[in-house]
């Protein structure tokens, strides 16, 4: 196992050359992403936004597009959920390919997305059956879709399990999660609000990224 010799944090944007992995936690419609370096063993903030991952004049069903289908008849759900379905990997490859444009003068090693669980193949119609179900699908188009414009983006993906984050980061930067965390947070205070839950595990993703890379 490779160990972390030191994991001071600093935000140092006009650094060039800094090689940077990217962090993303998915939402429906959006997903935070994180962006951090490493130059001289110390992790900085390069980069941290919002991506839009639905437009908006489809919000009001592109964000979850298995709920908008429920009352249709089954043509034109599967219809809607195609087009909803569609509209999210091309919503995440422009904005994949916007990011790496903006990162132009660093390397990017890795890009690390946060996955739900796996999801059965339910059909669409199974899906619509059971409401939990529509919930489940809709958690996983989004980080799929990410995941999706990573790899056509040519970039290293590192897919993680949310739920086994903890477990990832001890593993991967040697030290426990807790320390882990503190360290995370200083980060935060380097670019203030909004630090959320989103940002932190973002951020912790993009660290695991570069260690294995």
């Amino acid at each position: 196992m490779r160990l972390v010799k030191s994991l001071l944090v600093c935000l140092r944007t006009e650094d060039e050359d800094v090689k940077v992995a990217l962090g993303l936690k998915a939402h429906s419609g959006w997903a935070a992403l994180v962006v951090i370096g490493n130059s001289g063993n110390e992790f900085q903030v390069i980069d941290r936004r919002r991506l839009e991952l639905v437009d908006k004049r489809d919000s009001r069903w592109a964000k979850q597009p298995y709920h908008a289908a429920e009352d249709l008849d089954p043509h034109d759900a599967e219809k809607l959920v195609r087009r909803g379905t569609e509209a999210a990997y091309r919503s995440a490859q422009r904005e994949m390919l916007a990011t790496i444009k903006s990162l132009r003068e660093h390397e990017i090693l890795a890009c690390a997305v946060l996955v739900p669980g796996p999801m059965p193949a339910w059909s669409v119609a199974e899906i619509l059956a059971v409401h939990f179900r529509m919930h489940k699908a809709e958690g996983v188009l989004f980080p799929d879709a990410l995941a999706s414009a990573a790899d056509n983006c040519g970039l290293n993906l590192i897919t993680i399990p949310e739920k086994l984050l903890a477990e990832h980061a001890e593993k991967a930067l040697a030290m426990p999660f807790s320390n882990l965390m503190t360290k995370v947070i200083t980060l935060g205070k380097s670019v203030g609000s909004p630090w959320g839950k989103d940002q932190k595990h973002a951020a912790l993703a993009a660290m695991i990224a570069l260690q294995r890379s």
